[in-house]
């Protein structure tokens, strides 16, 4: 089969080193060193940039998706786990968006441990990421059937720019368990107070959360911290979300 996104797929740089071989004078090893120099230009230049395509509508940013799935129980090193993280691809129009999202399985139909995370790109998913270990992010656990539409909701208005806060987001994160879903959306500056109480008003009016939904702040200092810890609210969004957010 025809791979769909093959127009917008990033590529990776070559990571082949050709710089080891044997210099016999200083002359020798000066051209080498101009070799190595040139090749590591004509290997940034094979990255592919992501731009709109003639006609598209641009976005601010441009993003990209990651996926990951992991057994749970098993401990996971941040080195692990930056390994377990595959990179679906980036986009930089509505258009791309779209043609990604419509191929992708949407977050109510994974099974087993998973994870969907869209990041601007050049950020990757990681609390340690230089973006994000400043930062903190919004939480909110679901019951089973309302992470599709809560996910789908939640990345248009970031791809929208409907948080009005800069260049303070950085990502956001749909997570599949087998008993809750869990979304939350990530920012560079957990001391802000302000910017984070922009970020929270506004996700509650984007999900259309009811006003007694309570919604927890956590720090990546705190997540590497305690990586499983789950927090007293658990199973208050379980039972909040019941009678105001039926699925058919």
């Amino acid at each position: 089969l025809n791979n769909p996104f093959n127009c917008i797929f990033v590529l990776k740089d070559d990571d082949s080193g050709d710089h080891d071989q044997n210099e016999e004078n200083s002359t020798q090893k000066d051209g080498e060193k101009e070799k190595t120099e040139r090749d590591k230009n004509q290997n940034s230049s094979k990255r592919k940039a992501v731009v709109p395509g003639p006609a598209e509508h641009p976005l601010q940013y441009n993003y990209t998706f990651w996926y990951s799935r992991r057994t749970p129980g098993r401990p996971t090193s941040s080195q692990s786990y930056e390994q377990n993280i595959k990179q679906i691809g980036t986009f930089a129009s509505v258009e791309q968006f779209w043609r990604f999202y419509s191929h992708m399985v949407r977050p109510g139909d994974l099974t087993g441990h998973s994870d969907f995370h869209l990041f601007k790109e050049g950020i990757k998913p990681m609390w340690e990421d230089d973006a994000n270990k400043n930062g903190g992010k919004w939480i909110i656990r679901l019951r089973k059937g309302l992470a599709s539409r809560c996910w789908e909701n939640l990345i248009l208005a970031m791809l929208g720019e409907q948080f009005m806060v800069g260049e303070e987001i950085c990502g956001a994160v749909v997570s599949v368990r087998f008993q809750e879903d869990i979304i939350s959306i990530w920012n560079k500056t957990a001391s802000d107070q302000a910017t984070t109480a922009r970020i929270r008003d506004t996700l509650r009016r984007v999900l259309n959360l009811p006003p007694n939904t309570i919604m927890e702040y956590k720090t990546h200092t705190d997540s590497i911290k305690m990586p499983g810890r789950l927090g007293p609210q658990r199973l208050l969004f379980q039972n909040l979300w019941k009678p105001r957010l039926n699925v058919p």
